[in-house]
């Protein structure tokens, strides 16, 4: 099993920016994707970004391409998501998956869900 925590969700005015921070424990040996997702109000689940156990080809959703960047620390078994010019319409609760396989980003393809951190964005 693997268990992930998310923190750093807050609120901001547009414009702004908040990082936010996964840490894993347990088996993560066992993940080679761990990615962000989110969620809001009335939607479906969406892919933010995902990147791989070694960091290579991170792959953003295209709503939030040049604005955020994931990145990973292994050593901490924590993963980041720093998004830059935030807009009223991200928000949403952010969630944190570790899959078992490589993934771009399809919800069905991760095993493990954090709880979630929720953003708020006013304009």
């Amino acid at each position: 099993q693997v268990q992930l925590v998310e923190s750093g969700g807050g609120s901001v005015q547009a414009g702004g920016s908040l990082r936010l921070s996964c840490a894993s424990s347990g088996r993560t040996f066992s993940i080679l994707t761990t990615g962000w997702f989110r969620q809001a109000p009335g939607k479906d689940r969406e892919f933010v970004a995902t990147i791989p156990w070694n960091a290579d080809r991170p792959t953003y959703a295209d709503s939030v391409k040049g604005r955020f960047t994931i990145s990973r620390e292994n050593a901490k078994n924590t993963v980041y998501l720093q998004m830059n010019s935030l807009k009223p319409e991200d928000t949403g609760v952010y969630y944190c998956a570790a899959g078992q396989r490589r993934s771009s980003g399809v919800v069905s393809e991760f095993d493990y869900w954090g709880h979630g951190t929720q953003v708020t964005v006013s304009s």
